[in-house]
């Protein structure tokens, strides 16, 4: 008989959250620890979403997202998930730069980069001054109309090469564009230039076990291989149309109020369906637009083989003379972010060094090819991808035990996220999802949206204020009169 995943799980809950994101998590965990009845649906084998991890044969561990983060992660895991996950948060000090343009290190913070601009690049610290003020300046209400290309042109007109310093990293990071609005870049880049880019220390398989016994000791009800078919609502003469449920292996199970951390427009579109939406609502999501996806190269050194940590934290490379977003997410790959994990990185496997190569993808690359030419171009991208690590740690192919590759397609099988989107949808999408409750009520969505509300920071974030306004309207439903 097939393992039932639902055995000893109640009829009834009074929040279910569909996706065991990051937001999703933190969701589940702050609603928990609030009293409510929580249940946890995750439809993959393991809890993360993209904050993940994998096992391959040689005692080989690979992070596939564990790449930096600001340091108000400190703050956020502190206050919403345990003092014991926040130690163990520590700073990527060495942040390296190399293209056409520049060659350079930095500790990737506002002081640093203050010194770099004016001594390296010869821009007036008047012009920087404001400029990182306007950036830290920017809010959810400012004016939108403004692309992150006008916000250059204004700080630095015709200066290609500081455009490539300040808005490279930050693409990478969440998938943001030079057409995207300005406050998309603005929110981002300052909480990175506050204190710099930090990581976990002890690998994503440490996070989120730390995470899940959380989420237990708070009566969170968690389970694995759980895919939701359908959320139901019901329609009340009082309350007019909310949720009532939600429909996962046949089995329809009760519930006040659901946060989805799944894609927006799956969310919407598959698990709600437009007949249950008002249409001019429906026709909103549908013209949100996914972002961009990823592909990733990982890389697993031979026992005894080591890295010279002058290699870097993080590495931005290039080859190509000037700064485009679309070249970016070329499928003729001109750049990629290295990102090095020392034993310092995984304490508990003190002899492993790993090395992840990341670059911005387009999904309609990948998404067509027959399945001879697919494992032609993962293998490609796995050699012109070492070829290029040689260039700056000569021998390493010889160091290699293992080396893989991920593309959109295997981001969309194993998260569901439409068009294998790493990044969620575009600014627009951030106003759908924080509408959702206004169309039915109890429903709620903390998914990647936005640009802002994506990376390891932003979700968690964005789990922690959909689940205070879940938890203020149980509460106050649940107030007599």
């Amino acid at each position: 008989m097939a393992k039932d995943f639902l055995k000893g799980a109640a009829d009834e809950y009074d929040v279910v959250v569909i996706g065991s994101g990051l937001a999703g998590m933190t969701s589940a965990n702050i609603l928990g620890r609030a009293g409510h009845r929580v249940l946890l649906l995750e439809q993959h084998y393991k809890l993360g979403g993209l904050a993940t991890w994998f096992l391959r044969p040689g005692g080989h561990t690979f992070d596939v997202s564990l790449h930096g983060f600001p340091h108000g992660m400190i703050k956020s895991c502190r206050r919403y998930w345990s003092r014991d996950i926040a130690d163990r948060i520590v700073q990527l000090k060495n942040i390296r730069f190399d293209n056409p343009q520049f060659s350079l290190t930095t500790t990737f913070n506002r002081e640093d980069f203050t010194k770099l601009l004016t001594t390296k690049f010869g821009i007036e610290l008047g012009t920087v001054n404001e400029f990182f003020d306007t950036a830290r300046g920017m809010n959810f209400y400012d004016d939108q109309a403004t692309t992150t290309r006008q916000l250059f042109d204004r700080f630095f007109p015709g200066r290609d090469d500081v455009v490539r310093l300040l808005m490279e990293p930050i693409t990478y990071a969440n998938g943001s564009t030079l057409e995207d609005p300005a406050i998309t870049y603005g929110i981002v880049f300052s909480n990175f230039m506050s204190k710099g880019v930090f990581i976990y220390e002890g690998g994503t398989d440490d996070l989120v076990a730390r995470m899940k016994k959380e989420l237990e000791s708070n009566s969170v009800d968690i389970r694995i291989n759980c895919p939701v078919e359908e959320i139901e609502v019901a329609d009340s003469p009082i309350q007019g149309t909310r949720v009532s449920g939600v429909k996962v292996r046949g089995r329809s199970i009760k519930c006040r109020a659901v946060v989805s951390n799944a894609n927006l427009r799956t969310t919407v579109l598959k698990m709600l369906g437009p007949e249950k939406l008002d249409k001019k609502f429906v026709e909103e999501t549908e013209a949100v637009r996914l972002n961009n996806s990823s592909t990733q190269v990982y890389m697993a050194l031979k026992p005894g083989e080591e890295i010279d940590e002058s290699s870097g934290d993080l590495f931005f490379t290039s080859t190509a003379k000037e700064f485009r977003t679309d070249l970016l997410l070329s499928r003729d790959i001109t750049s990629r972010t290295f990102s090095f994990y020392y034993p310092r990185t995984r304490p508990h496997k003190k002899e492993r060094y790993a090395i992840v190569s990341s670059t911005n993808a387009n999904w309609s690359d990948w998404a067509n090819l027959s399945e001879e030419e697919y494992e032609a171009s993962k293998a490609d991208l796995v050699e012109t991808t070492i070829d290029a690590l040689e260039k700056y740690i000569p021998g390493v192919r010889n160091k290699i035990d293992r080396a893989e590759a991920a593309t959109p397609k295997t981001f969309h099988h194993y998260t569901q996220h439409e068009m294998g989107a790493s990044f969620g949808t575009k600014f627009e999408g951030l106003g759908v999802s924080r509408a959702l409750p206004q169309q039915i009520k109890g429903m709620y969505h903390a998914g990647s949206v936005g640009i802002i509300m994506s990376g390891w920071l932003g979700a968690i974030n964005y789990g922690v204020i959909v689940s205070n306004e879940v938890d203020q309207n149980l509460v106050a439903e649940s107030t007599p009169v």
